[in-house]
């Protein structure tokens, strides 16, 4: 169970920064952190500004408003945080708080996956599971953006208007293999170029069966759950399987700070737009795990210290 605990104030190391937390994103991963007691303070992104700054960093100065991305590390589920200066990005002025909360994370990582895990080219037909999620909505436009087509899975009716905001050509409503048939019904048999499925287990069989001949299925799942597994053999239509992991894309501060500026250019000239589903005080962070849990939610949680 989470709950708000005091804590001794935090000081910057040498390479570090001290940011005051504006807001933190609450992710499915998160749910999991909590759960394996992996980390005592959940939490991998935020933005905020800087506090302080330890010894040797030259690249930001106190006042600056910063956002970041700390995947091994976590503990932004509070007030401050001491961050190491490579895993920060600075924040454009038209960009807000919460924007820059919800954004790195699940930006990237779609981005990742459109952009490397499979290219998206003008015409490809692709389906997005969970389209009204915060990876969904954002892989559904940045999908868009390159000339895809996009079939978006949701697992109520109320997601439907959601997914289709953000761009989704055909929705599905669907939980398990349903979406099967309906998915190959609309592509006249032939099934898609790509799959982006971070449904987990449940989808992973489906997944493969509406790919198309030398289609790419992109797996980013599950967070919690079981871990699917197939013989090589048994991989159906010369089909490719990736399993996209956000640290490949970013594994230099050049590649974090480059495609972070990416999106933010976007965000800027509206081309990507993040919708926050959900905004809790950081003593409710339990509730927005429970709810998050809930699989009815839309978008990005924040909790705002």
């Amino acid at each position: 169970m989470l709950q708000l605990q005091e804590r001794p104030a935090l000081r910057p190391g040498p390479g570090e920064i001290l940011v005051d937390v504006r807001a933190a994103g609450v992710n499915f991963f998160d749910v999991g952190i909590r759960r394996g007691k992996v980390a005592e303070v959940p939490g991998m992104e935020g933005a905020g500004v800087v506090a302080a700054v330890g010894e040797g960093v030259d690249e930001f100065v106190s006042g600056e408003r910063v956002a970041w991305l700390t995947i091994e590390t976590h503990a932004s589920y509070a007030e401050q945080i001491v961050l190491p200066a490579a895993h920060v990005v600075a924040v454009p002025d038209a960009i807000d708080d919460e924007t820059a909360a919800a954004v790195l994370l699940q930006g990237l990582t779609a981005h990742h996956h459109c952009t490397v895990c499979h290219p998206v080219q003008p015409g490809d037909i692709t389906l997005v599971h969970a389209a009204a999620g915060g990876v969904g909505l954002l892989l559904t436009q940045l999908i868009k953006a390159r000339g895809g087509t996009v079939i978006g899975l949701v697992s109520r009716p109320e997601k439907v208007e959601v997914a289709a905001a953000a761009g989704a050509d055909h929705l599905v409503i669907s939980t398990g293999e349903e979406f099967v048939e309906p998915v190959l019904e609309l592509t006249g048999g032939e099934g898609v170029h790509a799959v982006f499925d971070g449904a987990g287990g449940p989808t992973f069989a489906g997944s493969l069966k509406v790919l198309r001949t030398h289609g790419t299925m992109v797996f980013y799942g599950p967070l919690i759950g079981d871990v699917p597994s197939i013989a090589m053999n048994a991989i159906p239509r010369s089909t490719r399987l990736t399993y996209g992991t956000l640290p490949d894309h970013i594994g230099t501060r050049e590649e974090l700070v480059g495609h972070a500026a990416e999106l933010f250019a976007l965000v800027e000239k509206g081309e990507l737009v993040v919708r926050i589903g959900g905004r809790y005080p950081l003593a409710e962070a339990a509730r927005a795990h429970a709810d998050i849990e809930s699989r009815t939610t839309t978008g990005k949680l924040l909790l705002l210290p």
